[in-house]
């Protein structure tokens, strides 16, 4: 049976990929911070559940050990957790700037390299860092966060190259506005134009799915959003006064 390790699979995008995955035929452990719900949504896809805070590295060193004594291999593991603060630099308190850059960017880091061992014992295996078009396009309001992305992107695109003659294949994928518990989109669900961007965590769960069946590198959900990154290093200066000005149009939660 193949093994999948999802963190964040407490709710919105990883809880989506692991019923994706258990409807394949996968048998996922389920990673996340909050005991009640973690257990609530383990018990119901027959998952196996794991308290842990990814930002701790002795917490993720912990983890990986307690699933390898039970699994001698696992063939996937899904980068997922990750919060948002939605404040810029110097609205948030240092505090969660920290815990913003420990959980997002540091925690892919302590999971791909405390999981390594159980991948190499399955490979080929697969790790998926669901990223964000925040990784490539930034702005005020998103500054810390985007910050973190940019650092968890950079990390995914340079450890596939590193892991691939391990045979662990890396892919990265990076979703849009997603409506989650920990993401919620009210901003632009009130907006008209801002309400058809927003995307369902079931369609981020294919993407990781289809990233991982066809070997792709790289996603972006949608895809035109593949250009976003492209746009604003070509100029800088106008895409940032459009994402201003959309931002003030949007009324406030």
């Amino acid at each position: 049976m193949r093994i999948a390790v999802v963190t964040g699979g407490s709710s919105g995008i990883g809880a989506a990929t692991a019923r994706a995955l258990t409807a394949r035929g996968w048998r996922c452990v389920l990673v996340a911070r909050g005991e009640e719900r973690l257990d609530e949504v383990a018990k119901g896809l027959g998952a196996e559940a794991e308290v842990c805070d990814v930002s701790d590295r002795a917490q993720v060193e912990e983890v990986a050990g307690r699933i390898g004594e039970r699994h001698p291999a696992v063939h996937l593991l899904v980068n997922n957790a990750g919060f948002t603060g939605r404040r810029g630099f110097l609205e948030l308190d240092p505090e969660t700037i920290e815990q913003l850059v420990d959980t997002v960017y540091l925690g892919s880091v302590w999971c791909v390299r405390a999981f390594l061992p159980l991948l190499e014992a399955a490979r080929p295996a697969d790790v998926v860092n669901v990223v964000s078009v925040a990784g490539t396009l930034a702005h005020g309001s998103s500054g810390p966060y985007a910050a973190a992305k940019h650092a968890q992107l950079a990390f995914s695109r340079s450890v596939r190259a590193e892991l691939a003659p391990r045979g662990v294949r890396v892919h990265t994928v990076n979703p849009g506005p997603v409506e989650t518990v920990g993401f919620p989109q009210r901003q632009l669900l009130r907006h008209r134009l801002g309400s058809r961007l927003v995307l369902q965590p079931e369609r981020i769960a294919e993407a990781i799915l289809r990233a991982v069946e066809r070997d792709r590198a790289e996603i972006a959900v949608p895809r035109y959003l593949r250009v976003a990154g492209a746009l604003q290093a070509l100029a800088p200066g106008t895409l940032a006064r459009l994402a201003d000005r959309f931002t003030k149009r949007t009324p406030k939660s």
